[in-house]
C-alpha cells in the first residue's frame, strides 16, 4: 500500500485559471504557493522560514495571473511550497526535495525514506506536470509559446543582485532572443541573460520537458521579489513583459 501525502480535504496541487484562454500562450508558476501538506507538518522550519523566499517564489503568482489576463493565455499554479518537492526540478536532481536551501537546514526532509520521496513526487510533481501535458495534448499538435513565471531574491548570501529580471533558456533562443532586447531596451532595467540563474536540463523541469522536448518556444522569466511582492508592482511588471513578449513574438514569427 502507497505512504499518502495529501489528506483528501486537502487542495489538490494545480489551480488552472483562464482555462479557456484563446491565445497561442501557455502559461506556469510552479513555485505559486508556499502550503505544506499536514502530513508533514512544518518541516522543522520556523514560520519565517515557512514564508521565506526558500518557499516559495513571491510575487511571482500576482505576476502570472495578470500576465495570463493580458495575454488571453491558460496559466497553470502549483500551490504547495518548494520545500515539499521542487516542481521546476527533475525527480533525480539532488535539491528536488531540498535537505539545505538557501543556507538554511530543512529538517523534515532529512534522511527521508523512499516511500516518502515516492508520495510527494506522485501526490504534487506528476499530478502538476500531467495536467500542463493534458492541456498540451488536447491542442492537438496546434503550436504554442511557453511560458514559466518566477521571481528571485533581491540579496542571496549577503550579496545584493544588481538584475530587475532575467531571461532564462536552454538552447531554443527563439523567444528568448527578441524577448532580451526588448526589456533591455528599457534603459532603466537591467535584464539578465540567463542570470541570475542559468537554464539547465539538470536544474529546469518545466521548460525543458513541456517546450524544449517538443520543439516549442519557451522563456523562463525571472523578477527580482522585491518589485512584484506587493499588486501595484505585480501589475506594473505583467503589463511590461506582456508588451515585450508579444513584440518579441511577433518579431520572431511565432
Amino acid at each position: 500500500m502507497n505512504l499518502s501525502l495529501l489528506a483528501p480535504d486537502e487542495p489538490p496541487p494545480v489551480s488552472v485559471e483562464n482555462e479557456h484562454g484563446r491565445s497561442k500562450f501557455i502559461l506556469v508558476c510552479d513555485h505559486a504557493g508556499r502550503a505544506l501538506p499536514r502530513s508533514v507538518g512544518d518541516l522543522g522550519l520556523s514560520e519565517e522560514d515557512r514564508h521565506a523566499h526558500i518557499a516559495w517564489d513571491i510575487g511571482a503568482a500576482g505576476v502570472a495571473r495578470r500576465l495570463a489576463r493580458k495575454l488571453d493565455a491558460v496559466l497553470f499554479l502549483q500551490h504547495y511550497s518548494r520545500l515539499v518537492i521542487d516542481c521546476n526540478r527533475p525527480l533525480e536532481a539532488k535539491d528536488s526535495i531540498p535537505e539545505t536551501t538557501g543556507g538554511v537546514n530543512v529538517p523534515g526532509n532529512q534522511a527521508l525514506r523512499a516511500e516518502e520521496r515516492a508520495a510527494r513526487a506522485r501526490e504534487i510533481f506528476s499530478p502538476y506536470h500531467d495536467r500542463v501535458r493534458m492541456e498540451i495534448e488536447a491542442r492537438g499538435g496546434k503550436p504554442y509559446c511557453f511560458v514559466s513565471v518566477h521571481s528571485f531574491t533581491p540579496v542571496l548570501y549577503g550579496e545584493r543582485r544588481r538584475f530587475h529580471a532575467g531571461v532564462l533558456y536552454h538552447d531554443d533562443t527563439r523567444l528568448a532572443a527578441p524577448l532580451l532586447e526588448e526589456l533591455r531596451s528599457d534603459q532603466d532595467l537591467v535584464v539578465g541573460d540567463n542570470e541570475p540563474y542559468r537554464a539547465s536540463p539538470q536544474t529546469d523541469y518545466s521548460i525543458i520537458e513541456h517546450a524544449q522536448k517538443r520543439g516549442m518556444p519557451y522563456v523562463e522569466l525571472e523578477v527580482r521579489q522585491d518589485l512584484i511582492a506587493e499588486p501595484e508592482g505585480q501589475e506594473r511588471w505583467a503589463e511590461r513583459l506582456m508588451q515585450a513578449i508579444l513584440r518579441a513574438a511577433e518579431r520572431a514569427g511565432i
